[in-house]
């Protein structure tokens, strides 16, 4: 089999994957706030307790990302797929398209997400076309709102006949 046969069967099952979504914020150098709409977010420890999410390396705030200190990490909440759309666009001023303020640790924090995990930056791997950020959480707000989900190229939510 060749390798875009294997490249588009490999975006097909990831596509039927659902996940969650979130966004990832940090500051740069000059402190202007940067965000980004990522859906490669898992857990990766309790003790200590440690989160990871990956960034291609083709993005323009990579650098960026790749060598801050800390991060945010917000998990999006079901009512914020405007959201979503607006950090994963090109050329947008995100943060003056939505509510956020400055956390105690000077990350953006964006109102209304389900999940607001701040990190400081463990370790980054290198993996293929993506870089892996492990963070290791230093405080964490939970607003416990039903999620956002992402599968087959759509957001959502999960449906009320799903809970048994």
């Amino acid at each position: 089999m060749d390798n875009s046969t294997n490249v588009s069967r490999f975006k097909e099952v990831m596509g039927n994957y659902p996940t969650g979504v979130t966004v990832v914020t940090t500051v740069d150098e000059q402190g202007v706030p940067l965000g980004l709409t990522v859906n490669s977010f898992a857990s990766v420890s309790l003790d200590p307790l440690l989160i990871l999410w990956s960034i291609d390396k083709r993005v323009s705030t990579y650098q960026t990302f790749i060598n801050t200190e800390k991060f945010a990490v917000h998990v999006l909440s079901a009512d914020q797929g405007d959201l979503c759309s607006l950090f994963a666009s090109k050329d947008t001023d995100r943060f003056g398209n939505c509510e956020w303020k400055l956390s105690e640790q000077n990350l953006p924090i964006i109102a209304g997400a389900s999940g607001v995990m701040q990190c400081k930056t463990f370790k980054t791997i290198e993996a293929g076309d993506h870089t892996i950020l492990i963070g290791e959480v230093t405080a964490i707000e939970s607003e416990n709102k039903e999620p956002l989900l992402y599968h087959k190229r759509k957001f959502g939510k999960i449906p009320d006949e799903f809970y048994i």
